[in-house]
């Protein structure tokens, strides 16, 4: 148990007058203990109180070899484990509950009546993994540089014939090749139309001359997440796209220029969304500017317009606006990941922003 993060969380819930809660998230869990349980549709429940209690409960087919500094207790398939996880909960006391916690196993805690009110505590816990240690920090930047790597080697199969779907598993290949244990999300590699979709399934299609292709990608190393998006195109690109690129690569650095402790969450998403408004393409920009990232690729704390929260130093979020026009099958968004520091940001990132065009040998042209 990583007793300094099980430290910030406690005094967080004493700051909301909660005195104990479950923990049922396994990332969560994996923060606090360092170790992935994945349970299926089994219980899995770490209960902690501010009292110093550490009860983890889960089921006898997920045996723990190694001590994870918190007292254990095992169930199996017959019998009733919401039932044995009642019985350390302090009935007369509020008791937080995990936001991913199936119904099943919170309808069951409140037919016990297992507490006296029954809260959402898991913003407790996604509060304190916002803000990430020293050593968190490292394995981002660590990630981040793989990132920076497999791009590099991506862009030049955007003219190599294959298609999206086929370009997805390139993509996988590269951070396999350069050791991740995954992707931190499905790759996004869209071209033209599929490209104008902020959120396009990948599928068959194929690029040609004059696609912009978006190439959203991201793996997990060291449990660490990264996440980039990149647009380059294909053998050329006209003078109305040209514009559309650097009109959201501005907007990008604007944002990261508001990326600072002390301001909030929402002035960053304005710095983009104002400028991408100011060129005539607001209505072209239909997302948030970003989202925080660590142990997920999606955590929570978002950087949209409505979100005033303050900045804080340690936080790591992303900065990517878009423009998508699908009737002229045009989809741009550039895309960093930042550390918060003291008198600013770290854009972990390093891969150009240029506006690339990508030609036929796999050359890459920087457009004027």
């Amino acid at each position: 148990m990583d007793q300094e993060k099980l430290q910030r969380i406690l005094k967080k819930m004493e700051e909301r007058d909660l005195s104990q809660m479950i923990i049922t998230d396994p990332p969560a869990i994996f923060y606090l203990t360092g170790k992935w349980i994945i349970p299926g549709e089994r219980m899995l429940a770490l209960y902690i109180n501010t009292k110093g209690v550490k009860h983890l409960f889960v089921n006898r087919m997920l045996p723990q070899e190694k001590d994870l500094g918190v007292e254990i207790t095992y169930f199996d398939d017959t019998e009733d484990p919401v039932a044995i996880l009642s019985g350390v909960i302090e009935k007369d006391k509020p008791i937080g509950i995990d936001k991913t916690w199936p119904s099943r196993f919170l309808l069951r805690l409140q037919e016990l009546k297992a507490g006296s009110s029954f809260v959402n505590g898991s913003v407790i816990v996604d509060k304190v993994r916002q803000i990430k240690s020293k050593k968190e920090q490292e394995l981002m930047i660590e990630s981040s540089l793989v990132n920076d790597k497999v791009m590099e080697e991506l862009v030049p199969y955007v003219v190599k014939g294959l298609s999206e779907k086929e370009l997805n598993a390139v993509t996988r290949d590269l951070f396999k090749k350069h050791g991740c244990s995954g992707v931190s999300f499905d790759p996004i590699t869209a071209y033209g139309h599929g490209a104008a979709d902020p959120h396009h399934v990948t599928d068959d299609s194929k690029g040609k001359k004059g696609d912009c292709v978006i190439l959203d990608i991201g793996g997990v190393l060291n449990d660490y997440i990264s996440d980039m998006t990149r647009t380059v195109f294909i053998g050329e690109v006209s003078e109305r796209h040209k514009e559309i690129y650097q009109i959201v690569r501005d907007a990008n650095l604007k944002g990261i220029a508001m990326a600072k402790p002390g301001n909030r969450m929402c002035d960053v998403d304005l710095a983009c969304r104002n400028y991408i408004e100011e060129k005539g393409y607001g209505q072209y920009f239909t997302h948030r500017t970003g989202h925080s990232a660590g142990i997920e690729d999606h955590e929570v704390g978002d950087v949209s317009s409505v979100n005033e929260e303050i900045i804080e130093v340690g936080q790591c979020f992303s900065v990517e606006p878009g423009i998508y026009i699908p009737e002229e099958n045009i989809g741009v968004r550039v895309e960093d990941l930042v550390i918060i520091t003291e008198d600013g940001c770290k854009i972990l990132n390093h891969y150009t922003k240029d506006l690339l065009v990508v030609k036929e040998d796999g050359s890459l042209v920087v457009a004027e």
